[in-house]
């Protein structure tokens, strides 16, 4: 489906470019992630005519959560009982129920799964790769010359992709892009799928940032949250990473089911005590169309997430970690520049299963989503018809939100200037809304930076709202 909108103003120079590849298969589909991602096994057992109904492994999740924080066995029950009445066959629209077998190995596997993989079959990635390299093809005319600073390859588990196939994919890009010699190229990492060899050959083939998602180094915490590997993997993986890269990222979540003060201490302690150069920190929230939504883990409080928050931050600086946007921190030189981009609205080509792209021309930006589900992306990318689902031209009422949306999330703010380089439109469009933002206290009165205040960045959405209700 293809929107079209009036554009906003011309563009006098174009916007940095980077480059973000979505590789969307996971060992399982985690029970709070709402990212398109699709369980490898599941669709293994799917080609081969079996049942997505979650069955008895739901159980193991649960029993991990309430081992944290117990309710009501009645509770346990009634959701019990709801969650293997649904049918969760589409990953990406219903909350798919995740494979607890993987975090707990006692409760037996799934008759014909290979629970030790952790790489894609050669087939599976050969075919994927080709499709990328025709999403790719059909993408370039609308970024043909410009040269691309960052690559970020995300998923789902990039990882799951042997180094030989992350090496085919960057080369297939540089054939086609014009990659800078200095391009900042990530790729994300899930520990439960660590090999020291692999790691290796991931920078051999050109990564020089890689991105772990650890989220806690608590093995209660892990399984209470369906992750597939534990604490000492996530430590080795990290050590590791150290090792073999310039410059890494741990990701950590904070606010966890059933977590305390006290426990996101003991993670903060273990995280900084391998001197990461960056490290991103989450709230954990439900989110729609997850398992978690459907049934709820106990969570912290407001007043306790909002404690466990500002611990990070006093850690983090305490530790070196700068504080440069509302969830990352960061040693000086190690700030991640792909993300930077987002959020001083610079553009990206999204390629891969439900890749999502922001492009500029000097007369438009166009917005464009591709088709979600892989076996659905990988037959229309090398069709005629392609893989872009949607396409939109923003409008003058889109661009204010979403530049705030992204600019407004950086600790120093934008300058004032950006917002018209970036957008073609005037400052002056925005004045009444910018003018209610300082008088609530939730924007610097600096003229010259756009820039949440301290109260901003804790209210931020109520910050960004200003400039959605300027502009519907």
């Amino acid at each position: 489906m293809k929107i079209r909108l009036a554009s906003a103003g011309h563009l006098s120079q174009l916007p940095p470019l980077g480059l973000y590849v979505h590789l969307p298969w996971c060992l399982r589909k985690c029970p709070y992630c709402d990212f398109n991602s699709h369980a490898l096994r599941e669709d293994a057992r799917a080609s081969r005519g079996g049942s997505h109904a979650p069955s008895g492994r739901v159980h193991v999740l649960r029993n991990a959560v309430h081992a944290l924080h117990p309710v009501p066995s009645a509770r346990r029950g009634e959701a019990t009982d709801t969650a293997e009445a649904t049918d969760t066959a589409e990953a990406t629209d219903t909350a798919e129920a995740p494979d607890a077998a993987e975090a707990a190995p006692s409760a037996g596997a799934d008759p014909g799964l290979d629970v030790g993989a952790t790489s894609l079959p050669a087939a599976l990635e050969q075919r994927y790769l080709a499709a990328l390299q025709a999403d790719l093809e059909a993408a370039l005319p609308r970024v043909w010359g410009r040269s691309v600073q960052t690559v970020f390859i995300g998923g789902g588990t990039p990882s799951l992709f042997s180094p030989a196939a992350i090496e085919q994919l960057l080369a297939m890009v540089r054939a086609r892009l014009r990659v800078a010699p200095n391009a900042e190229i990530t790729l994300e990492a899930n520990p439960g799928t660590f090999e020291a060899d692999r790691f290796r050959g991931f920078a051999a083939a050109g990564v020089n940032r890689l991105s772990i998602g650890v989220q806690s180094f608590d093995d209660a915490a892990l399984r209470a949250i369906g992750r597939v590997h534990d604490a000492a993997q996530a430590r080795a993986a990290v050590a590791l990473a150290a090792q073999v890269f310039d410059t890494f990222n741990i990701d950590l979540m904070y606010a966890l089911p059933g977590q305390t003060l006290e426990m996101l201490e003991r993670d903060l302690d273990t995280a900084l005590s391998l001197s990461p150069p960056h490290l991103s920190c989450y709230q954990f929230t439900l989110e729609p169309n997850t398992y978690f939504a459907r049934f709820p883990p106990p969570l912290p409080d407001d007043d306790l997430a909002a404690a466990m928050q500002d611990l990070v931050e006093a850690r983090t600086a305490a530790a070196g970690l700068r504080q440069y946007e509302v969830s990352a921190y960061a040693r000086d030189g190690h700030r991640c520049r792909h993300n930077l981009n987002y959020w001083e609205f610079g553009d990206y080509l999204g390629i891969g299963a439900g890749a999502h792209g922001k492009i500029s021309s000097h007369e438009c930006i166009v917005r464009q989503a591709r088709l979600r589900h892989p076996e659905r992306y990988m037959e229309a990318a090398v069709s005629p018809a392609g893989a872009v689902e949607e396409e939109r031209v923003l409008s003058a009422a889109d661009l204010p939100f979403e530049f705030m949306l992204n600019a407004l999330r950086l600790v120093d703010g934008v300058p004032a200037d950006l917002f018209e380089a970036r957008t073609g439109m005037s400052t002056a469009r925005i004045a009444r809304m910018l003018d209610a933002g300082v008088r609530r206290g939730l924007l610097d009165e600096d003229p010259t930076r756009l820039r949440a205040t301290a109260l901003g960045r804790r209210f931020l959405n109520d910050l960004q709202q200003l400039f959605l209700e300027e502009t519907r």
